[in-house]
């Protein structure tokens, strides 16, 4: 009688000696080495885990990482397989490095994603080919908030590729998880090598590098790392000398005066004292130990003061900063809370100037390099005379090109066919349903301005900084920042349901107003978003959830490198001097 079954595909037999001896059937198709690992522990009996079992064909182990069958790893009809038995021990042992083997894998790609990322993003927002779906830009400011330029275009790329990796190490590094930090602080290092070194001197970021990773070494106690430890103190000494200035002088006159980096030079002398006693130079260590304990009790803020300055209405993280970075003097702190709250106002404004910017840029479409229409020259052409939207599309084909897309406008010609393009993209827009008009308006409106700072402060001393994303908030619970607690925002909105961003309120959207919702729809359609040469170089691929990570964790706080909670650095202190103490007694 015939049977509607599919024959089940015939089985191979291979042969296994070793541990145990027999022959099995198996389909080498669809068994992968842990099946016939499992199956070899069944048959040996005693309730033998499989991690013990070992398995070697042609000379090499079956390994179950990549996972494949046994027919891809080589292994035909009549294969010869030999099975060992590892001591339980032993078998834990593989377990734990192959763990560890996986998780380092796992890490250098991570390195390797965050590297791409920064770059990516970096490039992104120098160049002005930021995507429509991004919710923040990338600038840098000094250390008042300006936005400043720094070098060449090459030189921006870097500078914001090294501090938003630094920023992400120093994450790390606050999370406890030093030896990831100091992987990705590395990698920082080598993106500020792409800078032009006579700049990175102007500023403190490099120093700052040289000094978190020395920090690395020493909480990690590698003293394998002892000798390139002193060149990195070494450069980091130089390197505030050069941009604080002798005894900091210059830093105390841009800062009004005020110790903010008093925290990391308890933390270089420090370092510096224990480089010197390992190296047996300890007169030298305890020179650089004792002055480090000087200025650590000088950080040792009164509980008293911080009342004092929590019952004006201040957070206590934020006063406690701004008495240490005063040296405890209440009016000063009070001034420099103050002033942190009115940068945080000014910078919100412009981040919301910023945010209407980018809406506008994503209405004229991107060049066919995949940059946005430049605004400032759109706004010179439009002072000539030209219409708005025409002289975005004269400046969208022509990549930016100002001469040449003036030129397309004063020729007669030329002017009449790219009105006539627009006027028939317009007139497919109007006949177009009026749901796709309220989705572009509603996709238009949707755009979340974080105000998450996507960037790190580079800690210029003379006016060169770090990338802040154009939303410019410090993140949740590092506000530092002289904001008055919850119930007295700075904006005097309730606290709840008003999100740090500084956004109106739901409703009262920027781009909320119905009839410029359709504006915009109707610019887009100008514009030439569904023109054929709009994005004539394809878009790379983003790596979404690792742009975010890093976007998320930069603070744009210029003081935030300086606010370094030195109880640790006040233990390891306590520590040095008492074995300079014994070796003194001994």
């Amino acid at each position: 009688m015939a049977s509607d079954e599919a024959p089940k595909p015939a089985a191979d037999r291979i042969r296994v000696v070793g541990k145990w001896v027999g022959a099995l059937e198996v389909d080498l198709g669809a068994w992968t080495a842990p099946m016939l690992r499992a199956e070899v522990a069944r048959r040996v009996g005693g309730g033998v885990e499989p991690e013990r079992v070992g398995l070697i064909f042609g000379g090499r182990v079956l390994k179950d990482d990549p996972p494949a069958s046994l027919l891809e790893a080589g292994l035909k009809a009549n294969a010869k397989v030999l099975s060992s038995l590892a001591s339980p021990d032993r078998a834990k042992e593989i377990a734990a490095e192959a763990a560890k083997a996986k998780a380092e894998e796992e890490h250098a790609a991570r390195l390797v994603r965050l590297w791409d990322a920064a770059k990516a993003m970096s490039q992104r927002h120098t160049d002005g080919s930021f995507l429509e779906d991004e919710d923040y830009n990338l600038d840098l400011e000094d250390q008042s908030g300006q936005k400043v330029m720094f070098g060449s275009v090459d030189d921006m790329k870097a500078l914001k590729m090294a501090l938003m990796l630094h920023q992400k190490g120093k994450t790390q590094m606050k999370k406890k998880k030093y030896k990831e930090a100091l992987d990705v602080l590395i990698m920082a290092e080598e993106a500020f090598s792409l800078c032009d070194s006579k700049l990175i001197q102007k500023v403190d970021n490099m120093p700052m590098l040289q000094l978190d990773i020395v920090w690395c070494y020493f909480v990690l106690r590698d003293v394998s790392c002892l000798e390139v430890a002193g060149t990195r103190l070494e450069k980091a000494r130089v390197g505030f000398e050069r941009s604080h200035g002798k005894d900091s002088s210059r830093f105390r006159v841009l800062q009004a005066g005020r110790q903010a980096d008093l925290a990391i030079y308890v933390r270089l002398e420090l370092l510096e004292g224990v480089v010197a006693y390992h190296n047996g130079h300890t007169e030298k260590a305890r020179e650089s130990l004792t002055s480090a304990q000087a200025k650590y009790l000088q950080l040792q803020v009164p509980d008293e003061a911080i009342s004092m300055l929590m019952d004006m209405g201040y957070e206590a993280r934020s006063a406690k900063r701004a008495l240490k970075m005063t040296g405890y003097d209440i009016q000063s702190s009070v001034d420099l809370l103050c002033e942190e709250r009115e940068k945080k106002i000014r910078r919100q404004e412009e981040d919301r100037e910023r945010q209407r910017e980018i809406l506008e840029q994503m209405r004229y479409g991107k060049t066919p390099m995949n940059k946005a229409v430049d605004l400032q020259k759109l706004k010179d052409l439009t002072n000539i005379g030209f219409e708005k939207y025409l002289a975005a599309e004269a400046l969208r084909i022509n990549e930016n090109d100002a001469e040449k897309a003036l030129d397309l406008l004063t020729n007669p010609e030329e002017n009449c066919i790219l009105q006539n393009k627009i006027q028939a993209r317009r007139s497919r827009a109007t006949r177009g349903s009026s749901s796709s008009r309220a989705a572009a308006a509603r996709t238009a409106r949707a755009i979340n301005n974080r105000q998450a700072f996507v960037s790190a402060p580079p800690h210029a001393v003379d006016g060169n900084a770090p990338p802040h994303a154009a939303n410019g908030n410090p993140q949740e619970g590092n506000q530092a920042d002289g904001n008055l607690p919850e119930g007295n925002d700075v904006d005097s909105k309730p606290p709840e349901g008003n999100d740090v961003d500084g956004n109106p309120p739901e409703g009262n959207n920027v781009d909320d107003n119905p009839q410029e919702g359709n504006q915009d729809v109707v610019m887009t359609d100008e514009v030439a978003v569904n023109d054929e040469d709009t994005n004539s170089i394809p878009v790379p691929a983003r790596d979404v959830s690792m742009e975010s990570e890093l976007a998320d964790e930069l603070t744009g706080d210029a003081l935030d490198d300086y606010d370094i909670e030195v109880s640790d650095e006040g233990q390891a202190i306590a520590e040095y001097m008492s074995l300079l103490e014994s070796v003194a007694s001994s």
